[in-house]
Order: C-alpha cells, then structure tokens, then sequence
C-alpha cells in the first residue's frame, strides 16, 4: 500500500517548476492525491508523479544541504567549502562558497531537466493503422550518422554540399524511399544510430574532445530541423506500419542530445500505442522480433569485434531466446559486414556528405541507407537500399 502523500513535502517547489508542473502541483495540494489530481487534470497518475519527482531533483541540486548555508548553488554544481566571517557578536555576517561541478552527476541533472521541459509538449493524437502487413516480418530502418547542423563545402569534398536545407531534404527523401519500396510487414524499428546532431549544444564542438566543427547556422535552427526530419520520418512509417519501435541512440557527436531527443518523443507520442521507444541508459539497445534479436550500438565506445560477447552478457534472455542474431552499429562512416559465433555485426554508412575533417583526412566511402526486412523465425529475408542520388532521379 502506498505512503500517504505529505503535503508539507510539497512546500518551497514552486520556484522550480515549470507551468505544467506548476498546475500540477496546485491541482495535488488542492484535492491532496495525486490520484483526484489526475482524474481532475485527465492526465496518467505516472506523469504527475514523475514530474513532482523531476522538480524534487531540482529543488535538491539547487537548495543548501547546510542548515546555516544562505546561499543556492547552480544546477550541475555542489558544495565543495564554505568560509564564514563571524562577527564579535557571534553572528555570521558572510559566507564565501566554493563549489565544483558534480560531472558523475550531470546526465541525471540534464534528463531531469528535459523531462520537466517535455511535460509542456502537446501530445499527438494516434491514427488508423494501415491493413494488409505481414505479421510476421519487421523493417528494419536505420539512419546514423547524419550529422544535422554540419556544413560541407564542394570544393573540398568532391563536389558534395551539406547543409541544414540539403540535410533535411536528403534524410527525409531518402526515409520515405525506403518505407515505400521495403516489405509490408506490420512492425517496423528506426534506428537512429547516433550523431544525428553534428553538434551537441550552443558551441560547434564535439562534446568530449572539443574538436572545432564546421556547423551551419545557431543551434535553435538545427535543432528545428531535426525535429522536423525526425516527425517526417514516424509520420510516414506510420502509414505503412501497424507498430514502430523508435530508437534514439547516444552517439558521440550527441551525448546530451541524444537524451532530450528521447524524452520529447516519448512525450509527443505519449498517446499514440503504435509508438514505442526502446530505452536504455547506457548506449546498447536491443529488439526482439520472435526469434530474431536486433541489437544496436553507435560505435563509439566498443569496437565492432567486442559487440558479440557483450550483448551476450548484457543481454543473456533475448540472447537464449533468439536463433537469428544480428548487432547493426555505425560511427565509422562505411560499409562493413561480418558473421561471428551466433550473431552478424553490421556497420552501416552514412547519407551525409563528408565534412572538410574526413575531407583532409583521405576518408571516403557511398553514401546510402539500408532498410532491411526481418522474419521472426528465419532472420534476415530483404533489404532496399537508397542514396541521395536516387531523389535527383
């Protein structure tokens, strides 16, 4: 049986709630349960829940754990000292604060952070699923490495621009072909393999080495692409499938955003059944589709040879559970392919053009994606492959 709740916990969030959690916590201290909250707002019981527990988090990471302590830290930062000035009287007449960022603890603060931002999300109404699929077979979709916010120049890329504009004509383009020319099955997985952002805040960096990177346009604008490209894609799967598993994978270009880009769309489509994310906190993910195991991992962190024996051990019921076993990675920009004990690992391209660091580097590979058609018992029965030459025809 559930604690009752303590409405004196309730006390000093305000401040740190947005407007959506704002309404939710007048609306618990009002009918004091989440549950009448709930049925009064027609809003999940859950989401109530896990948005006071996001504002808990802020409040806790901002407010002093000193009794005497006067002064708030900053979000992502923790007390390191405080230095007081007592005066004759006894009283402390000032505090000096030293505060050090609590890096271990980062990703909590910014997921904490997102899912207080997506409660403000309006939330997509679900549509009619088309007939005629083939219950037995998923599409696979994958798309990594498209690097949106990346500028290339032809002069020093073989003739190839790349930007915002071409970006998300080409992704979008190329997604639809593929949904259109691949099998009729009735589930479908996009993997969205990592470094779909080519850069992963407000400055053009990469976000662990802070190599420089030739971005196109503020970031607002790049991030407001992907979001239409990303919509563009589920939109058109859905038309085509009667059930999507979306995959939002960390990449190394996109460590923090990988993390929002999960959180809104589990948001937008929060109403919609047909949708379903495959989360994980660390950066491998895997499907089951009957006795075919689908698994995923950018690349960043794992060699493609390491994949195998750690998706085993990460992994050991769908592993036992499946005969058809297949490992789908990107990162490296290029097309390779290679059967171990048990389980294919398959490196898949990239539909971006090179950048002038691939460019002077001597890197060049096709550009395409591939959606390949899984059956439940026999594996992998068919693929479609496209590239951006395929939409000038």
């Amino acid at each position: 049986m559930a604690a009752p709740l303590d409405l004196d916990s309730l006390d000093g969030l305000d401040e740190f709630a947005t407007v959506r959690q704002l309404e939710y916590l007048e609306a618990v201290r009002k009918f004091a349960s989440i549950r009448k909250a709930s049925t009064a707002l027609g809003v999940n019981k859950s989401a109530i829940s896990k948005s006071i527990e996001s504002v808990r988090l802020r409040a806790a990471r901002s407010l002093p754990v000193l009794h005497d302590y006067t002064q708030k830290v900053p979000s992502g930062f923790a007390i390191r000292g405080v230095s007081q000035y007592i005066g004759k009287d006894g009283k402390v007449n000032g505090q000096w604060v030293k505060t050090s960022r609590e890096d271990e603890k980062d990703q909590e603060a910014i997921k904490a952070a997102y899912e207080a931002m997506a409660d403000d999300l309006p939330r997509l109404n679900p549509v009619a699923a088309p007939k005629n699929a083939h219950a037995d077979l998923c599409n696979l979709y994958v798309m990594t490495d498209c690097h949106v916010g990346m500028l290339a120049w032809h002069k020093e890329n073989l003739g190839e621009d790349w930007d915002l504009s071409i970006a998300e004509r080409t992704l979008s383009g190329c997604f639809e072909q593929m949904v259109m020319t691949a099998q009729p099955a009735r589930t479908a997985v996009i993997a969205q393999l990592g470094d779909w952002l080519h850069q992963d805040g407000i400055l053009p960096v990469t976000p662990s080495s802070g190599h420089i990177l030739d971005s196109d346009g503020r970031f607002s604008k790049v991030v407001s692409a992907s979001l239409r490209i990303l919509r563009r894609m589920i939109d058109c799967a859905l038309t085509r499938h009667e059930k999507i598993y979306l995959l939002m994978a960390e990449g190394n270009h996109d460590i923090s955003s990988s993390i929002w880009l999960r959180v809104m769309f589990q948001a937008l489509y929060e109403n919609e059944p047909r949708v379903e994310m495959i989360g994980s906190e660390l950066p491998y993910y895997v499907h089951q589709h009957g006795e075919t195991m689908l698994a995923f991992h950018h690349g960043h962190l794992k060699k493609n040879d390491h994949l195998p024996l750690l998706f085993a051990a990460q992994f050991p019921k769908i592993w036992g559970n499946t005969t058809k076993r297949y490992v789908h990675t990107g990162h490296r920009h290029h097309v390779e392919e290679k059967e171990h004990s048990g389980i294919t690992v398959v490196q898949h391209p990239t539909l971006a053009s090179r950048d002038a660091y691939a460019s002077r580097g001597g890197w060049i590979s096709d550009r395409q994606a591939t959606a390949t058609t899984y059956h439940s018992r026999r594996g992998k029965v068919a693929t479609v492959t496209v590239t951006p030459e395929m939409l000038d025809a």
